[in-house]
């Protein structure tokens, strides 16, 4: 062991890590391969980094690691440390409680992709374990699985979301979604017609599809919303206001009353 190296070894102390390098070069504080630490973070996961060009760049990032759990209460570090043990399951089920600016709908939208998409894979993984490589494996079977790019974007935006919220609270060092390509969801392209397309559409239907074309090339509505005209939204003789929406799947009613905003 060089001088050098004894002078470094000696500012490492209990707790702190350790510096190597993998090389099988003879003379290692010489040849110039790069130096890798390992060392423990708060969560008391072990964590290795590469890509250090000397001894003192090591050092330095070992400290800094050190200094900066050695500077969290004991207490927050605990709860750090259970946080990581959780189960994916289990966080993302209190994650979606917290989310209380959802509306129903929402929740639902959620729930449907954790359990088509993301826990048949993740749920029993801990949260400590999560990183880079888990998410581009969890891309991957989704296209494995042929999963169209929509589902796919939905299932990547979710798990993102819950992720990050773990990684803000402490169960997670690192950020598992630097570097990942997310799936990328591109809409077909949509044809609107035009207004001598318009008016033959009208010539040929019904006089209540005349109105359903009326509100959707005039006013903007979209299908639901539509098909659920009524006059009572009219507000005044060139005003139809949408105030209301009525969720089909909690509180059924007709389709001939059913509103949608």
């Amino acid at each position: 062991m060089s001088q050098e190296t004894r002078t470094l070894a000696t500012q490492l102390v209990r707790g702190m890590g350790s510096f190597f390098k993998s090389c099988d070069c003879t003379r290692q504080s010489r040849c110039p391969h790069p130096y890798a630490i390992r060392y423990r973070d708060a969560s008391g996961r072990q964590r290795e980094e590469k890509g250090f060009g000397t001894q003192q760049t090591a050092l330095d990032r070992l400290t800094k690691v050190y200094n900066e759990k050695r500077d969290t209460p004991r207490q927050q570090a605990n709860l750090k440390r259970e946080l990581g043990k959780q189960r994916f399951g289990e966080y993302a089920s209190t994650w979606l409680t917290r989310q209380r600016h959802y509306a129903p709908s929402s929740v639902r939208a959620v729930n449907q992709v954790l359990g088509n998409q993301i826990l048949p894979l993740l749920e029993s993984r801990r949260i400590n374990t999560f990183a880079t490589n888990v998410v581009e494996d969890f891309i991957m079977s989704m296209e494995e699985r042929a999963v169209g790019l929509a589902s796919q974007q939905n299932a990547f935006d979710t798990l993102k979301k819950i992720l990050l919220d773990a990684r803000r609270r402490g169960g997670i060092t690192d950020d598992p979604f630097i570097g990942v390509i997310p799936p990328e969801y591109i809409p077909r392209k949509i044809t609107i017609p035009s207004l001598d397309e318009i008016y033959a559409l009208k010539a040929a239907s019904s006089d209540e599809l005349r109105v359903i074309i009326d509100l959707m090339s005039g006013c903007g509505h979209r299908n639901g919303e539509a098909y659920a005209a009524n006059m009572d939204r009219m507000v005044a003789d060139d005003v139809y206001r949408i105030t209301e929406q009525i969720d089909g799947v909690s509180l059924p009613a007709p389709a001939s009353t059913t509103r949608c905003a």
